[in-house]
């Protein structure tokens, strides 16, 4: 076992993060762990502060907004051994370089996972239980609601379907173990007895689609995901059925799901869209029976940290010549999120 005494590292990153993502305690960490500089921020590698420390860096330390690491920066970096992310994916500054030189390298994605599965699992609950619908008929009327009426609402022996046995999918159907849901799962890498492991019944996504009374998107975003969920599909969905997207807007047809929307016959739960930010008169702004927030199922605020802390144990797993707990393979790295 090679050990790898305080390497020197770099923290690649948009340059007001660090502060927001590192805590005190675990910039400590990093700095006790790595020869480190916490005011040296590579927005760019080919700036004359990062460029004269490259060629001495044994291991970057990412997140969002890190500039490329290609061919070009590892023939800059000759000492560059591994790539340690405190972020999600790494298909956005990463490339098939890192690879063939024998980079290690690792993601805090399944750290991510949990507040995006968190928001998730609210999100079902709240769906099953029409919150929506009945916050506002209570704010219409101010008065209490029938309980005598509420054929069709809870939780109970529900059916959720998931699409996608990914990170986030497999940690929502952990989070649903814990509730009395029938639970669907569609993933074409999964097998009936790995479902089944998962706690779901694996079924094509047609099935899926008509037989859930929430679906909930966790693929990646991927050309041949594009509009997985389209509007064929959107038409097999039971009346008065949710859907929930926290993975990418691109995976939904969002066209016709408007227009189920706009008929009144679906519900959505929708933290991205496409664009990213919608034009102001998208009519999802307005619809009743959307529930829109602003890309905000994954690590904000405190849950950042999580991700510095889990960054911080992969770089005490390096200097001890320990494997990364959760490393990028070449083989993942294209059907990833």
């Amino acid at each position: 076992m090679t050990t790898h005494p305080r390497p020197r590292a770099l923290f690649a990153m948009q340059p007001d993060l660090v502060g927001r993502l590192v805590p005190a305690a675990t910039m400590a960490r990093f700095t006790q762990l790595a020869d480190i500089d916490p005011t040296l921020i590579a927005t760019d590698f080919a700036t004359p502060a990062v460029a004269a420390v490259l060629g001495e860096v044994e291991v970057i330390v990412s997140s969002w907004g890190s500039p490329k690491i290609d061919a070009a920066v590892l023939d800059a970096a000759p000492r560059l051994r591994a790539v340690i992310h405190a972020a999600g994916s790494v298909r956005y500054h990463l490339t098939e370089d890192c690879w063939d030189r024998d980079i290690q390298v690792t993601s805090a994605a399944w750290v991510n996972a949990i507040p995006v599965a968190e928001y998730t699992l609210a999100a079902i609950l709240f769906a099953n239980k029409q919150v929506l619908r009945l916050s506002a008929e209570y704010k219409q009327r101010q008065r209490a609601a029938d309980w005598l009426e509420m054929d069709g609402v809870g939780n109970y022996r529900r059916t959720v379907g998931v699409v996608g046995a990914s990170r986030i999918g497999r940690r929502v159907l952990a989070l649903l173990a814990g509730h009395d849901f029938d639970v669907l799962l569609y993933d074409p890498y999964v097998t009936e007895s790995e479902a089944a492991a998962l706690g779901a019944r694996a079924v094509p996504l047609a099935e899926l689609c008509a037989g859930s009374d929430v679906v909930t998107v966790h693929a990646p975003e991927l050309p041949e995901t594009r509009h997985l969920v389209n509007r064929d599909l959107l038409g097999l969905m039971r009346d008065g059925a949710t859907l929930i997207n926290t993975a990418r807007g691109s995976l939904i047809d969002q066209d016709a799901l408007i227009d189920e929307l706009e008929a009144g016959r679906l519900h959505a739960v929708l933290d991205v869209t496409t664009p990213d930010v919608l034009p102001a008169d998208s009519p999802l702004y307005q619809l009743p029976n959307v529930l829109l927030t602003p890309h905000i199922a994954g690590s904000l605020g405190g849950e950042m940290h999580r991700m510095a802390d889990a960054a911080a144990d992969e770089l005490a797993r390096y200097v001890a010549g320990e494997p990364f707990a959760h490393p990028v393979v070449r083989a993942e790295f294209h059907r990833t999120a």
